[in-house]
């Protein structure tokens, strides 16, 4: 750590790395909590939550009340309800009787929420981050850069907020090949008007990513102007749990459950739990059929292929297209095609932040080198215990599935919030589902027989 002379104009006692639904959250709490000096930084110039995705027509999967802060809060300024009431928007939604919003609603309510949040910067990239010491009083430099003009300027800070978010996740064998038409989904609609203009298109993945784009791409199809494929390694184009008792996994008491077991039995259940957050919603999957069905009648055969249980193995440039090498994980059949746009719906994944690049040996890391997190939210680091660095939707394999939930935003928040007082600002529940996951205390133990 290195040591600073004396000279503070102001310290920070939170700062926020990337403005996501996360920390804008937290940006929102903090605000009406008072009492905390805090700034949020992103690097984006303004607020926009998968821009790329924001099709007509699609929706949250989550309910409304999902939002920045109303499952810590309803009273908040900041929640939807009061949004839709500043934009005459209330009996709209009354009688509109959906739960899940327009994303593009969600998005410009969070853009709605960020306008009015002076703790708020965009356009300012966060460069480096470095654990300073003045006078033993130990801080974080924080050196960020404006977008607009490349100048640097430098805070102090007692605590971080990284909510940086996650990045596409691209399979190893297709890095080198994306382009300017083979592309990840999340660019998808800045590059819609000249995918529209292909022979064919093959998207690729089993998630709802996959499934928006295909769906939109399905219904742009005038005449079978392009052949249309979709492909997916998993076993089928699966629903999205979304019972009622599966919803409770979405909870803090499943959190705080998941937290508890040994790592290697967190690893083995996140195996097995892909459809709690990784398929299909059933609406998607309803419109899609209801798609195909129209298109097919009068025996007509619309240039659209569906196939699971196979996987993109390679993937070839060719002239003006691509030569896709595919295999049927199941009969082990390989065979080609030819796409003139490749469209990868691979989902995303956590990256590490080049910001604490220089702080790699102050933090502590499991044994795959993956973030050690406490159970309210803080880094495992090394001699920088009073100094906490939070992490948001970056704990999925400490915290369970719930991590990159936007309903369990505001909890985490909550937490987060009280960890920084030291006392309960935001009450934490601890008993909100009807099942149990796992014994009760009250149960003896017994000696199976």
């Amino acid at each position: 750590m290195s040591l600073k002379q004396p000279q503070l104009e102001k310290v920070y006692d939170i700062i926020g790395v990337g403005i996501g639904p996360f920390n804008l959250g937290l940006a929102a709490m903090l605000d009406e909590t008072g009492g905390k000096e805090a700034l949020f930084f992103e690097k984006k110039t303004e607020f926009n939550w998968h821009k790329g995705m924001l099709i007509d027509g699609t929706t949250l999967q989550v309910p409304f009340f999902a939002d920045l802060v109303s499952m810590a809060n309803v009273k908040s300024k900041y929640t939807f309800l009061n949004y839709l009431q500043e934009h005459n928007r209330l009996y709209h939604f009354y009688f509109l009787e959906n739960f899940h919003i327009p994303r593009k609603e969600y998005n410009h309510y969070c853009r709605w929420a960020a306008s009015q949040l002076n703790s708020c910067r965009f356009g300012m990239a966060v460069e480096h981050i470095l654990p300073v010491e003045f006078a033993e009083f130990p801080l974080y430099e924080v050196i960020v850069r404006s977008e607009e003009t490349g100048e640097t300027e430098t805070y102090y800070t007692k605590h971080l907020a990284v909510g940086i978010g996650t990045i596409p996740s691209i399979p190893s064998h297709l890095e080198k090949k994306l382009g300017a038409k083979v592309i990840h989904s999340s660019q998808y609609l800045e590059c819609r008007e000249e995918i529209l203009n292909a022979r064919s298109i093959t998207v690729v993945g089993s998630g709802q990513s996959a499934a928006e784009v295909f769906y939109d791409l399905a219904q742009l199809q005038d005449n079978d102007a392009y052949s249309l494929n979709w492909f997916t390694r998993s076993k089928g184009f699966f629903p999205m749990e979304y019972s009622k008792l599966g919803l409770e996994y979405f909870s803090p008491d499943y959190t705080n459950f998941f937290y508890q077991l040994p790592s290697t039995k967190k690893d083995e259940l996140l195996q097995k739990q892909d459809l709690l957050y990784k398929g299909i919603s059933m609406d998607t999957i309803a419109d899609i059929y209801d798609l195909l069905y129209e298109k097919s009648v009068g025996q007509k055969k619309p240039e659209i292929h569906l196939q699971a249980m196979t996987e993109l193995v390679h993937l070839e440039n060719d002239a003006d297209t691509h030569l896709l090498s595919l295999r049927q994980n199941v009969t082990r059949e390989v065979f080609e095609l030819e796409s003139d746009v490749v469209i990868l719906g691979t989902g995303y994944a956590p990256s590490f932040p080049h910001f604490l690049m220089d702080m790699q040996e102050r933090i502590q890391w499991d044994h795959k080198n993956r973030y050690q997190i406490t159970q309210d939210y803080r880094l495992q680091t090394k001699d920088l215990e009073n100094n906490h660095i939070f992490i948001q939707n970056g704990e999925l394999h400490t915290h369970g599935v719930g991590a990159p939930d936007l309903g369990l935003g505001a909890h985490r928040n909550a937490v987060i919030i009280n960890k920084l007082f030291e006392q309960e600002i935001y009450p934490v529940t601890h008993r909100n589902v009807f099942q149990n996951f796992g014994t009760e205390p009250a149960w003896k133990p017994a000696t199976v027989r």
